[in-house]
This record gives structure tokens, C-alpha cells and sequence, in this order.
């Protein structure tokens, strides 16, 4: 166990142990929160900057992956409770309620168009022959709704790569688990495997959309075919 000054306190980034529980900092030591401080978790962005902004904390982080995950922060309870009180109160007033709905519907319309524009951009990807031009909008329908939520965590809502970048990258992913036995393959656990995997799977599914795109007869038994048809009877 080791007990830090309360100057090596303010805005420490700490981490879970493997039990999830214990808290480590960068060079592996096990810490304990000071008397009176508490957890507050996340999901309140709002909350969480306020407390923060009182004095002392600990931050808290998981890894899982390549990703890191926030577990809340520690701090002092009192100024928990008092950050607590003070958002819940400027929450309350009739300036906050309209100013929130007034955000809600930006941030909804904001969404619309968002989905809009992805629509197209697959369509514009796809680029099928008019003979498979319902097909073409079902898929496009089908990949925006998946890919598309806020906070969703897919390829659609990163701003990384341009648009039409990431509607193939959609489509793509949409294939592979749609139209390929890759959620039922055993893959080994070896670096770069998956990888391999996932380019292999990626090319079959690029030829898959070249027939559609010069107009090929399709048979019913086509797995992109299928795919769509199971959920939007065409």
C-alpha cells in the first residue's frame, strides 16, 4: 500500500488492477483514496467537471484492448455533494430546461442530416446497375441505421477519414458479418491473424459487389441477396 501527499493528488491518472477493484498508478503501486473521498462514476460529464474543479482528485481508467475506458474519479465527498447540489439546482431553472430542449433538437437534426448524407455516400459507393437499384437502397438503409448512433463506437462516427471512406469501411464491416461465416469462424490467436482474416473476407465481398455493379443475374441463393431479403422482403 502506499498513501500519496495530497500535492501528488491533483489530476492523477490511475488504473484498475486485474481484479477491477484495486487502483494502480503508472508504475504499478497500489493506492488507497484518502478518509472521506469517494467514487463518483461516470456519465455526468457536467458533474464530473465541477468536481474536478474544487480541488484534489484521482482519475480512474481501465484498458481493455486498445481502448481505455473511464471509471470515474475519486475526490473528496463534500465536494461531491456540494458539486451535486449546485448542478442539480442550475438544472432546475426555466433557462436550463429550454436551453437543454433547444440542444436536444439541434443535436437531433444535427443526427437527420448526418444519416442523410451517410445514405449517399454508400449508395454513391455502392454504385450498383439500375437492375439492383432496390437492393442498393436496402443496403444503404441497413448499414446507416446500424452504423450511424450516436455513440454507436463504429467506423461511421469516427471523423478520422472522409466520408466515403468510411461508408465503404461500413459496408464492408456490414458484409463481413452478414455475408460471410466470420462470427462462426475459429480464428487462432495469433498477432495479425484476425487481420489477415478480415482483408480476405474483404476482398470476397468486393467481388461480391462487382456483380451487382455490371448488372449480373443474381441467383436467390446469393448471400448479399439473402441478407437483405431476410429483413426487407424486396
Amino acid at each position: 500500500m502506499r498513501w500519496l501527499n495530497m500535492a501528488d493528488e491533483k489530476n492523477l491518472v490511475l488504473r484498475l488492477g486485474g481484479n477491477g477493484r484495486t487502483l494502480l498508478t503508472s508504475d504499478g503501486k497500489i493506492v488507497h483514496p484518502p478518509a472521506g473521498w469517494k467514487l463518483l462514476p461516470p456519465g455526468d460529464a457536467g458533474l464530473t467537471r465541477r468536481v474536478k474543479a474544487m480541488g484534489s482528485h484521482w482519475l480512474v481508467q481501465e484498458k481493455r484492448g486498445r481502448r481505455t475506458y473511464s471509471k470515474g474519479i475519486w475526490a473528496k465527498g463534500s465536494h461531491i455533494v456540494h458539486a451535486r447540489e449546485e448542478i442539480e439546482a442550475k438544472r432546475a431553472t426555466p433557462a436550463y430546461i429550454k436551453k437543454m430542449a433547444t440542444d436536444v433538437k439541434r443535436r437531433e437534426k444535427k443526427q437527420e442530416e448526418y444519416v442523410d448524407d451517410f445514405h449517399q455516400a454508400i449508395l454513391l459507393y455502392l454504385q450498383f446497375h439500375r437492375r439492383h437499384s432496390m437492393i442498393a437502397e436496402k443496403i444503404a438503409g441497413q448499414v446507416a441505421r446500424h452504423a450511424t448512433p450516436v455513440g454507436s463506437g463504429t467506423v461511421a462516427r469516427t471523423q478520422r477519414i472522409p466520408l466515403e471512406k468510411r461508408a465503404e469501411a461500413a459496408v464492408i464491416a456490414w458484409m463481413r458479418h452478414k455475408t460471410t461465416a466470420y462470427d462462426q469462424m475459429s480464428i487462432a490467436q495469433v498477432k495479425g491473424r484476425r487481420r489477415e482474416v478480415r482483408r480476405e473476407l474483404a476482398h470476397q465481398s468486393v467481388n461480391l459487389l462487382a456483380r451487382y455493379r455490371q448488372g449480373d443475374d443474381i441467383p436467390l441463393t446469393c448471400p448479399l441477396y439473402r441478407a437483405v431479403a431476410i429483413t426487407s422482403p424486396l
